[in-house]
């Protein structure tokens, strides 16, 4: 990767949608040369998927949340990632270092639907402690850099 890959990573990330007209005018190529490398990073891997990303809050979900969990023993990383892929409050499951095991960012509709997640955690995802955080606002997200 070169600069204006960078360059072009930069956009793509800023708008997914942009055409190939305007991506190449961003960057200083013609629009073929900006598909092209596109396509290349796209077969190399680099870029792994173009997708929406939709609030939340939108959809119904208002109330997020970060919860840091302990699992009950050791070994039981595969399992516990295969439940919480399946549970629709999650968006993002960290593996982390420190106190806790994985950090989750969850989006709930209210707080019943946090409570029901947590115990469900507990009960079926083989967590012995949890420690969770109200998000009140987002400073700013992005991706990678």
């Amino acid at each position: 990767m070169d600069a204006t890959d960078r360059e072009i990573l930069g956009e793509l990330m800023r708008d997914g949608r942009i055409s190939f007209r305007d991506l190449g005018a961003a960057v200083g190529l013609s629009a073929n040369a900006a598909a092209d490398r596109v396509r290349r990073m796209r077969r190399d891997g680099v870029i792994t998927g173009f997708t929406a990303t939709v609030d939340p809050g939108a959809a119904g979900r208002r109330l997020v949340a970060l919860i840091d969990v302990r699992l009950a023993a050791a070994g039981t990383n595969e399992e516990f990632e295969e439940t919480t892929a399946k549970l629709e409050p999650v968006t993002d499951a960290v593996h982390v270092t420190g106190r806790f095991d994985y950090q989750l960012r969850v989006a709930c509709r209210d707080t019943a639907e946090l409570d029901r997640l947590l115990r469900h955690l507990r009960r079926e995802g083989g967590v012995s402690e949890t420690d969770t955080r109200v998000v009140l606002r987002s400073a700013f997200a992005r991706g990678a850099p």
